[in-house]
């Protein structure tokens, strides 16, 4: 099935053609783990799993590579303020490195919650710096590089005449950086490769190099870990829509003189998940993570679904109100799902209508993933009479590969609640509550209803009577 995606280098949708037939290297940039991951953060990791997905689907080998940044991301993208691992340090009362390892755990728990697939790849720039003093090493040779004493080594823009060239931006446009204090910067848009430690500070993360004792720039290890992993040309590099002006941007020029253009062949960006008062983000404050929702009692699949929802090129508004509606037509798949399963029904596999569906719902996450596509294509496969459980049942298993929604779990833990039978005490609670509503004394049958809530139990009413559920 012919893949097409968005390329932000040249803005409009292709053909995708992989360097190495039926593989795909990816590299997407991950999280700076100096703080607990928020949704808009996962909305990010959660589209590259979407796209690995519908890649492996497809029969494509896939080599997916996320960065964890541990060293060098100053809380400005301009090479100024306070390196945000420090600072984390400094909020917890705990070392850079246990302040790295706990949101580095925190991160890999979060992505587990949502089903997002583990990257082949999940290399530390701290664990890295080596490849990134010999990437400066390359870029100083050639003659891209210079210093300004006291501060570090930086590359030079004006160096690169298409420098910019991901965002489109002209050169009065560009923001790559506010000059520095002393003004010593030869361009506005040239970035730190290599920065000095301060000489009245003992920094807890700082290497020596061959121009002193200091630590990465931000940008460097992109480059480094990328191509280490994934070789000197590779297919596909993707992270938020922030990163295209600076981040991105910087990272082509530093890897384009040393190994040439086209260093990546598609770029692909993400939207951001936005708030009703903007941009989620840890600097104001503003923000939800995803063992959150669970403590408001959500199944994060609830998440899942809805992201699913919306497209990745397209900001999406997060509400409790659109939350409410996903998991109200998450557990609506699972009950059908659930039914299937109870289905006395020997009929085989029908190949002919699994291949036509199966088809049918790869086809749209294939054409620059259209997730929202594939999701109505589910809910018409589940709504169908056409077509025998079975059949039905073993497409689910494919959807779950492809979407990661955990139907089949879902479904079989739901069975499962609704076939063991309540303890005699929470029956008696059930039985006495009936009674309540019959005499329509409505508040003891609240009363009732919350302590078999308590109870670990749900009680549900149904045409002559009702049923007890083990909640999950």
């Amino acid at each position: 099935m012919q893949i097409r995606l968005y390329n932000t280098m040249t803005r409009k949708v292709e053909d995708f053609k992989s360097i190495t037939p039926n593989h795909v290297g990816i590299y997407n940039c991950g999280p700076t783990v100096y703080w607990d991951q928020h949704l808009g953060n996962m909305r990010t990791f959660f589209n590259s799993d979407m796209m690995k997905r519908m890649f492996l689907a497809n029969g494509y080998t896939v080599n997916h590579v996320m960065n964890f940044t541990d060293v060098g991301h100053l809380t400005s993208d301009e090479d100024t303020g306070e390196d945000k691992m420090e600072k984390g340090a400094a909020r917890e009362n705990l070392s850079v490195w246990d302040v790295a390892n706990k949101y580095i755990k925190s991160c890999l728990g979060d992505m587990d919650l949502l089903n997002i697939m583990r990257p082949t790849h999940t290399p530390r720039a701290t664990d890295h710096i080596k490849e990134q003093i010999e990437l400066i090493q390359k870029l100083e040779k050639l003659g891209y590089t210079y210093e300004i004493p006291n501060d570090g080594i930086y590359y030079d823009t004006s160096k690169l005449p298409d420098y910019g060239k991901l965002g489109g931006q002209n050169l009065s446009e560009l923001r790559g950086g506010a000059r520095i204090e002393n003004n010593n910067k030869r361009n506005i848009t040239d970035f730190a490769l290599w920065k000095f430690s301060p000489k009245d500070v003992k920094r807890q993360m700082e290497w020596d190099s061959p121009w002193g004792v200091g630590f990465p720039g931000w940008h460097l290890e992109c480059s480094a870990m990328s191509m280490k992993y994934l070789g000197d040309h590779f297919d596909i590099h993707s992270g938020g829509q922030e990163h295209i002006k600076v981040h991105h941007t910087n990272e082509i020029a530093q890897s384009e003189p040393i190994v040439g253009a086209p260093w990546v062949h598609y770029w692909v960006h993400w939207a951001w998940l936005m708030l009703r008062e903007g941009k989620m983000a840890k600097s104001s404050g503003s923000f939800f993570t995803v063992r959150g929702l669970i403590d408001k009692g959500y199944d994060p699949m609830a998440f899942r679904y809805l992201l699913l929802t919306g497209h990745y090129r397209q900001p999406m508004e997060f509400s409790f109100e659109s939350l409410d509606a996903a998991a109200a037509g998450y557990k609506n798949m699972v009950r059908k799902v659930a039914d299937l399963m109870a289905v006395d029904d020997k009929a085989p596999v029908n190949q002919d209508l699994y291949n036509e569906w199966h088809d049918k719902i790869l086809t749209p996450i294939s054409d620059n993933l259209k997730t929202s596509e594939t999701l109505a294509a589910v809910q018409d496969l589940l709504k169908s009479a056409d077509i025998n459980p079975a059949t039905k049942l073993s497409l689910v298993n494919f959807i779950d590969d492809l979407l990661g929604l955990q139907l089949m779990d879902r479904a079989n833990k739901l069975r499962a609640a609704e076939s063991e039978t309540a303890p005699a005490d929470v029956q008696k609670l059930a039985d006495a509550r009936a009674d309540a509503k019959k005499n329509r004394d409505f508040a003891t049958a609240d009363e009732l209803r919350a302590k078999i809530d308590a109870a670990g139990w749900r009680v549900m009413d149904i045409p002559g009577g009702f049923k007890l559920v083990k909640k999950g």
